[in-house]
């Protein structure tokens, strides 16, 4: 079983459908036999996306640090781990997945993609990183990854790196389609 890797925001955001979208990954995860690792809390986009996997039947892995289990609480029903700092639970999260799935999200979540993406610019892997562009969320990284590129602080590479995707279904296209690697 492949499993997929899904950063995304503990909070729903402003806007429908990040909601509604979280939970179609989590669902089209259980529909194709993909188990979703996440941060292991219950709350916004995470909850979201883990909750519809859980209840479609899908495996799900949550990895969370102590000191968020009564900010965020634990998502019931699926399996999960709590370690001690945040480093652990991303070093975890990215052990348990082939494949790195981003969702709108806040400064954690973009945190947590520029280090997987510093990763594979270092050739510590080449896990397929797919950003779903939900109605142009991440679209000034896009902009922001190209500047840098232009400016003469990244090699070209780094936009090859990531897939931005504009749909779940393209999403797990990519995903299905992407040799799971460990390195370069």
């Amino acid at each position: 079983m492949k499993s997929l890797c899904v950063y995304c925001g503990s909070r729903p955001g402003n806007d429908p459908v990040f909601l509604k979208t979280a939970s179609d990954v989590g669902q089209e995860a259980a529909r194709r036999g993909c188990r979703i690792v996440y941060g292991g809390g219950k709350m916004g986009l995470m909850g979201a996306a883990a909750g519809a996997a859980r209840d479609a039947g899908g495996a799900v892995f949550g990895v969370i640090p102590d000191f968020l289990v009564e900010i965020e609480g634990i998502l019931e029903g699926v399996d999960h781990t709590v370690v001690s700092t945040m480093h652990e639970r991303k070093m975890l999260m990215f052990e348990e997945s082939d494949a790195i799935l981003t969702l709108p999200g806040g400064i954690g979540t973009l945190e947590e993609l520029i280090e997987v993406m510093s990763w594979a610019r270092l050739d510590l892997h080449r896990k397929p990183i797919i950003i779903l562009n939900l109605n142009g969320f991440w679209s000034p990284l896009e902009d922001l990854f190209s500047h840098i590129v232009e400016t003469g602080f990244a090699a070209k590479e780094l936009q090859s790196d990531v897939t931005f995707v504009d749909s779940v279904e393209e999403a797990f296209t990519v995903f299905e389609r992407s040799p799971v690697r460990e390195k370069a």
